[in-house]
């Protein structure tokens, strides 16, 4: 079944031409947006727009959602780590290196792959062939708990949450550095980066506010284990976040030094793990909190410091 969405532009948003906006707000791809665009599924005042069109502050945007097709993706035997699972949702504890959905480059192997056989049919369409069920992501290699929709209710009523900031995620990781407070906040908004499409950036221009809270959990020899809670969910947002304060996280590549330190570079990525996740069950109203283990090559790097 097709799904509505709709949204005021923002200050911030207005005068953005509207592909990019789409796929800012949407979550999808530019080309996607562009799609959408020229089949009429995006409009404002009853007025079907295109992709050049730029929206006044205010103005709201209706896209109709196409209706999910039937799978292409392959289902694969892999292992999952599940934590929670009932008729609506699951709960899985993701491993350092596997990618979340099929992108290029990545068709096979990935969290996706594995839920489709372990789930069968029964995972969330509301986001298509490619992402069955994924409602939030996080990085490849970045560790931890994710959630999964089994259902479009259940879909709805986590993207709901996540949209209004109202479910608990709650990270740790290891930085270069020690921050000057034992604890602090980071605000400052995310966009893409203006001349790497690849990265994000703290910038002004087509952002979204982004809140990171921190507490420093420990100091070592030139590093910090810290607990992070995000009040938002921007893309990398973490690893943005801590590489503008001057203390990106271990092993990051992107954010941080390129050429990693070598106690660095057994990590193969940067040292972050989603470790709590809580919200409310979309469909029972039940009060769902989880925590996961920090995972070898977390415990391995803090042992070393040691």
């Amino acid at each position: 079944m097709a799904q509505t969405y709709e949204w005021a532009v923002t200050a911030q948003q207005a005068g953005v031409r509207l592909d990019a906006l789409l796929a800012q707000e949407l979550d999808i791809s530019r080309s996607q947006a562009q799609q959408w665009l020229e089949k009429g599924l995006v409009s404002a005042a009853g007025k079907a727009l295109n992709k050049k069109d730029k929206l006044k502050e205010g103005a709201l945007v209706t896209v109709e959602v196409p209706d999910p097709v039937s799978y292409d993706v392959q289902a694969e035997n892999i292992p999952l780590d599940i934590v929670y699972e009932d008729a609506h949702l699951l709960v899985v504890n993701k491993p350092k290196g596997m990618v979340v959905h099929p992108a290029a480059g990545h068709y096979s192997g990935t969290l996706v792959n594995a839920l489709m056989h372990h789930c069968g049919d029964s995972l969330s369409g509301i986001n298509g062939v490619l992402r069955p069920g994924i409602v939030h992501r996080i990085d490849r290699d970045t560790s931890g708990l994710l959630m999964v929709a089994k259902s479009d209710a259940a879909h709805q009523g986590l993207a709901e949450q996540i949209k209004a900031h109202s479910f608990t995620r709650v990270y740790e990781a290891m930085v270069v550095g020690h921050p000057k407070d034992d604890a602090g906040t980071v605000s400052a908004p995310i966009g893409r980066h203006p001349h790497n499409r690849k990265k994000m950036a703290v910038i002004t221009t087509n952002a979204k506010e982004a809140t990171t809270h921190y507490e420093v959990l420990c100091r070592y020899p030139g590093y910090s284990h810290l607990r992070l809670k995000l009040e938002t969910g921007r893309t990398h947002q973490i690893r943005v976040h801590m590489a503008h304060i001057g203390h990106p996280v271990a092993g990051d590549t992107v954010y941080g030094a390129e050429k990693q330190p070598k106690i660095c570079q057994a990590l193969n990525g940067q040292c972050l793990h989603a470790k709590c996740v809580g919200f409310v069950h979309p469909i029972t109203g039940e009060e769902l909190y989880f925590e996961s283990e920090l995972p070898g090559y977390f415990t391995d790097f803090i042992e070393k410091l040691q």
